[in-house]
């Protein structure tokens, strides 16, 4: 008997939720079509070299690993992991992204604007909005090296939760640069900075003194963390917070840095058409190692969990290549959009009329064909026609339709 309950982690998705995640799935197609960029597709399998190659962060440990095949797999010699698995289902889009532009750059415009779109697989815990198989929506700049590439990402982003109908979202931005200049500021060891921002990066769910707590455990030195946190108490989440970390950091940073926030807050406020909140947060860490320089993250009211975020990844694609290229991305968190607007009864506003054609059984080919050509008119149309059986409990059989989104029927009975 084969079993029937869904792989943990993985979900069977319905009829209602597939249409309503074919016209979001479309809407961002068209949002991001029109800012340029162009779709390409990758694999799902990566090299374990790619995937592993610390610039995925705690990610590289939820890598689901795939098997050797035929010959190559020896179990009975085999004395380590990397004997018996040489390849893994992808954790993101991006390291794949790398990957392609690395072998293509010669064929693609500069920049190249790429547009993705596939599922992707983490072996976490899951939980409300995180699930071990999602989809992921990317766009990535690659090879443009000013904040212009920041800026069109954000207004692509606003411009489809805009079209999706959310009234209300923030948009919390940082920097990398800015915060190795704060972790030099207090007087961490260098050597310590990707572990003391680990710990950062738990700020909103355990405090500033859940944060002061953990770095005590881990050795560091209470003068740092005090000076650390005396600063955070100074900044403010709006452009004069960026002022005072430009003055207070200025000899571990080059002022540059919050000139190009400063300037992607502005431009961004003064085009985007959606109902938006920008603001400065210089506790946003992000927790991808392949992180240069800005980053951002979506929150909204209606979710507990940011639904999207990104940033500047300078440094990837020479790990394929050995020279740097620009780049900066953004990932829609697709599967939480989803949640929340299942949860508010979404309704696609451009959903087709639905026609039920209910036959009485036993109809003759001259009645049947002049049925289906009749079908095949409206269908032409752009209606959505469902022949069907008639069934002998027709009440019940209309509000299963009615149910499935129909609003037209017509009974189809045998001439006499």
């Amino acid at each position: 008997m084969l079993k029937k309950k869904p792989v943990t982690g993985m979900r069977d998705m319905s009829p209602k939720e597939m249409e309503i995640r074919d016209y979001v799935l479309k809407t961002i197609r068209e949002v991001y079509t029109g800012y340029g960029f162009t779709q390409i597709e990758t694999p799902v399998c990566e090299h374990l070299a790619n995937l592993t190659s610390k610039q995925g962060g705690d990610n590289e440990k939820l890598i689901f690993k795939i098997l050797k095949r035929g010959n190559k797999l020896h179990l009975d010699t085999a004395t380590c992991e990397e004997d018996v698995s040489d390849m893994g289902l992808r954790y993101d889009l991006t390291v794949p992204l790398c990957r392609y532009y690395s072998a293509h750059k010669e064929e693609l415009p500069a920049p190249f604007k790429a547009l993705q779109t596939g599922p992707v697989w983490r072996a976490d815990r899951p939980q409300k909005g995180r699930f071990r198989q999602f989809v992921q929506y990317d766009i990535d700049i690659l090879g443009e090296p000013t904040v212009l590439a920041e800026i069109e990402l954000i207004l692509a982003m606003t411009d489809v939760l805009d079209k999706l109908s959310f009234e209300h979202f923030t948009i919390r931005i940082n920097d990398r640069r800015l915060l190795t200049a704060m972790v030099a500021y207090a007087g961490f060891p260098a050597e310590e900075t990707e572990s003391v921002l680990i710990t950062l990066d738990k700020m909103d769910k355990i405090g500033m003194e859940g944060v002061l707590a953990e770095w005590k455990e881990k050795g560091y030195d209470d003068s740092a963390a005090g000076r650390f946190a005396g600063l955070l108490e100074k900044v403010s989440h709006d452009k004069a917070g960026i002022g005072i970390c430009r003055e207070a950091l200025a000899e571990q940073m080059d002022g540059s840095v919050c000139d190009d926030l400063l300037k992607i807050m502005q431009v961004v406020g003064d085009v985007t058409r959606a109902d938006v909140d920008l603001v400065f947060d210089p506790t946003l860490v992000r927790g991808m190692g392949y992180y240069t320089g800005t980053i951002f993250e979506i929150a909204m009211a209606e979710a507990d969990v940011s639904v999207g975020g990104g940033g500047r990844y300078d440094k990837m694609i020479g790990k394929f290549t050995g020279q740097d290229v620009p780049a900066c991305g953004f990932s829609i968190g697709f599967e939480r959009i989803m949640m929340v607007l299942m949860e508010k009864g979404f309704t696609p506003p451009d959903a087709r009329e639905k026609e039920a054609v209910l036959l009485e059984k036993n109809l003759d080919a001259d009645q049947l064909s002049k049925v289906f050509a009749e079908a095949q008119a409206a269908r032409d149309d752009g209606h959505v026609v469902n022949v069907t059986n008639m069934k002998k409990n027709k009440k019940f059989q209309r509000e299963s339709l009615a149910e499935q989104g129909y609003t037209e029927f017509k009974d189809v009975f045998k001439e006499k």
